[in-house]
């Protein structure tokens, strides 16, 4: 089945606020950048900025706070940013609201602040569901807490969605296989999956000095990332992000010391899953002579050919084809591929 239109993100970030401690892997400064926390003018600035750039316009517009523990702000500080952030809700330059916040902090007296606000969606950084893993990590909370916390936001109505991290200290590819079955029998509306990056000024980062944290290459990165991504897929759950958005800061090897990161990472991965699906289809039919054509729909296009194209180049030498052409059916789904007869 095809995606449905997305709906526009506005973020909002407050970078480590909230947060009880710093985990060892976090540094929010590196990932969320510089940016200052938002309200009031600056808020309607943001709001303003990203508004007026939409195309096509949305059917769905959302401010979406991240990169702290939302509700782990005090009481008057979450109330004043849902405040400023209902206005353009009451205005109807928005429809909604979003945020991102620990499973430890989902508790009666926090839903029953935000009940009278129009809050739809609350992503919570379960990250494992392996409490050792939580443990090393010093997350400060439990897989039970995340368990808890979905069912508390599922019986008051709110879109769900879990981030998990691979790669954490302690973790493993089967392990982070058994989180993500764990993510999927809780049943949330999407997931993210973030893998563990060396950043300079986080605990890891000792760690990984002295020799006592490897992270894993990019390419088991991406076989991981391919390997859980199918396993959600099969459940019905979207996966929305795979891998942190690109920044400077990010590209920055004075910052980010080791650790799976590339710009393009979740492209990257949907090209690995289209290449398999190429090959599994040409395994099906064979194409007659040494010239084939393959139809996937227009928005996997550069996903089938692979980042630099290096998806046509691996199929042509696998098959023995001097000629691969690609051609695109919008009636296809988007994780389909066809050989032309």
């Amino acid at each position: 089945m095809n995606s449905p239109q997305k709906p526009l993100i506005i973020p909002i970030f407050i970078p480590h606020a909230g947060c009880p401690h710093q985990c060892v892997f976090c540094n929010q400064k590196i990932i969320a950048g510089d940016s200052p926390e938002f309200s009031g003018t600056p808020l309607a600035d943001a709001v303003a900025r990203f508004l007026s750039y939409q195309r096509p316009i949305r059917s769905h517009v959302e401010v979406s706070f991240y990169g702290g523990n939302f509700l782990g702000l005090p009481g008057k500080r979450v109330l004043r940013l849902l405040s400023d952030a209902k206005a353009f809700v009451d205005s109807g330059k928005i429809h909604s609201i979003r945020f991102s916040t620990r499973p430890d902090t989902i508790d009666e007296n926090r839903m029953n602040l935000i009940a009278p606000f129009p809050v739809s969606t609350i992503e919570l950084g379960a990250q494992s569901m392996d409490d050792r893993v939580l443990k090393i990590s010093a997350r400060g909370h439990t897989a039970c807490d995340t368990v808890d916390a979905v069912s508390r936001l599922k019986e008051k109505g709110y879109k769900i969605g879990l981030q998990m991290m691979t790669g954490l200290p302690g973790d493993t590819l089967s392990g982070a296989c058994e989180t993500a079955q764990k993510i999927i029998a809780l049943k949330p509306d999407f997931v993210r999956i973030y893998p563990t990056l060396v950043l300079e000024g986080s605990p890891l980062a000792q760690l990984f000095k002295k020799g006592q944290y490897a992270p894993i290459s990019l390419e088991e990165c991406v076989d991981q990332l391919k390997t859980l991504y199918l396993l959600f897929c099969a459940a019905r759950i979207p996966v929305i992000r795979m891998g942190l958005q690109a920044s400077s800061e990010l590209a920055d090897k004075s910052l980010v010391l080791a650790g799976p990161y590339h710009p393009a990472l979740g492209h990257w991965v949907m090209s690995s899953v289209m290449l398999d699906l190429a090959v599994a289809a040409l395994n099906l039919t064979p194409p007659p002579t040494d010239a084939a054509t393959l139809i996937v729909h227009p928005k996997s296009l550069s996903r089938i050919q692979g980042l630099n194209k290096q998806n046509i180049e691996k199929i042509k030498k696998r098959f023995c084809l001097q000629i691969l052409n690609i051609k695109t059916d919008p009636g296809l789904r988007m994780d389909e591929v066809r050989v032309a007869l």
